[in-house]
């Protein structure tokens, strides 16, 4: 630890997650982001990260963060996070990133007598829990849910005071926001004198939810009043082949371009390339790349059943549609595409900007989790 760091003589965080710096995914971003705020907050000397996935490579760490060696394998990892907590000082609690981790992170904070504050994201909290993953919950003294939805369904699961269950959502960072499309994606993909529609996700068979089926389904009849359409997918994962057996099937395989995982810093060029984002999904949690749309002043598209309503503030920032209903989705995706490209999140440094996002959790530090200037 360096001078700088000492100088605080506050306290220590240990957090378990999934994956951070380095990361991939929706998760892994907001970690980073969480992470981050958090060592920023006064009362924080250093913040000691115990990720699962291995990382490509996990870049600068921000002012205060530590992120150890990833540890696979679920025995190696309990045991990696036990001899963290055992050779630290100064833990003054314990940061659980995600459900499956639970009954580690409350077995460590019950050794350390520290507070113990959860995270929970989507559809790891829809489902019945297990009994040790409700004791584990229920041990806690925050419970923090990205959106109202994961809240009220997580709350039909666990005996808990719902005061100490809070939303908090996710935040965007400044790299997106509104631009002109990029000529150097506009010729990389031939794109020039289309209408592109754009999804940002991961592609994989257990998160079939996302909704790329139902876009692809939709491209036919929308290709009638906009043959210039086409449907640029970024991400990948194990359910390409999948999806481009499908578009061929929809005779629109011309129409699909499956882009891959964008670089990080293309990826807001990737926004602002597009004349909507639509991912009609039945199980997020939040999503932020809704939010990174919008940032950039893309229309956005989304189901209206699951936590994409939290992110697009109830219609207020873009249009919900009935997932099961493809008629719904086509004329959405019409009207959206006949319309102007406009900025549509003015008020983002209120709802989601990282100021007010380090504010939120500064204040659950304080006043949920009760820490105390070491």
């Amino acid at each position: 630890m360096n001078a700088r760091a000492a100088e605080r003589h506050g306290t220590r965080v240990l957090a378990l997650v999934t994956d951070a710096f380095g990361g991939h995914g929706g998760i892994a971003q907001y970690n980073r982001d969480f992470l981050a705020a958090l060592a920023g907050c006064e009362d924080v000397e250093e913040v000691i990260v115990l990720p699962r996935a291995t990382a490509e490579s996990a870049g600068k760490m921000p002012f205060r963060v530590r992120q150890l060696r990833p540890v696979k394998g679920r025995i190696a990892y309990s045991l990696a996070a036990l001899w963290t907590t055992l050779t630290s000082q100064s833990i003054g609690f314990v940061f659980c990133g995600h459900l499956f981790m639970t009954p580690l992170a409350a077995g460590l904070a019950r050794l350390l007598r520290v507070p113990l504050w959860i995270q929970v994201h989507g559809t790891d909290a829809w489902e019945e829990l297990s009994r040790l993953q409700r004791w584990s919950i229920e041990s806690a003294t925050l419970v923090t849910s990205v959106s109202r939805y994961t809240r009220q369904r997580l709350l039909q699961w666990i005996a808990i005071d719902p005061a100490r269950v809070k939303v908090l959502p996710n935040t965007v960072d400044p790299r997106f926001c509104p631009g002109a499309k990029p000529d150097y994606l506009l010729d990389r993909h031939g794109v020039r004198n289309h209408k592109v529609l754009l999804t940002v996700s991961r592609i994989v068979a257990s998160e079939r939810y996302k909704g790329h089926d139902r876009v692809i389904r939709a491209l036919p009849q929308l290709m009638t009043e906009h043959p210039d359409v086409i449907y640029l997918i970024v991400g990948d994962g194990d359910d390409c082949l999948r999806l481009e057996a499908l578009a061929a099937e929809y005779g629109v395989a011309k129409k699909v371009r499956f882009v891959g995982q964008a670089p990080p810093d293309e990826l807001p060029d990737y926004f602002r390339l597009a004349d909507l984002f639509v991912m009609p999904s039945t199980g997020e949690g939040f999503g932020i790349a809704f939010l990174e749309a919008i940032a950039t002043g893309v229309p956005v598209i989304a189901g209206n059943q699951d936590g994409s309503r939290d992110a697009l503030c109830d219609g207020a920032l873009g249009t919900l549609v009935d997932t099961e209903n493809l008629d719904e989705l086509v004329l959405a995706i019409h009207a959206a595409l006949l319309s102007s490209r406009s900025v549509r999140m003015t008020d983002r440094g209120e709802r989601f900007g990282l100021d007010h996002f380090a504010r939120h959790i500064n204040v659950l530090l304080h006043y949920g989790v009760g820490l105390k200037n070491g």
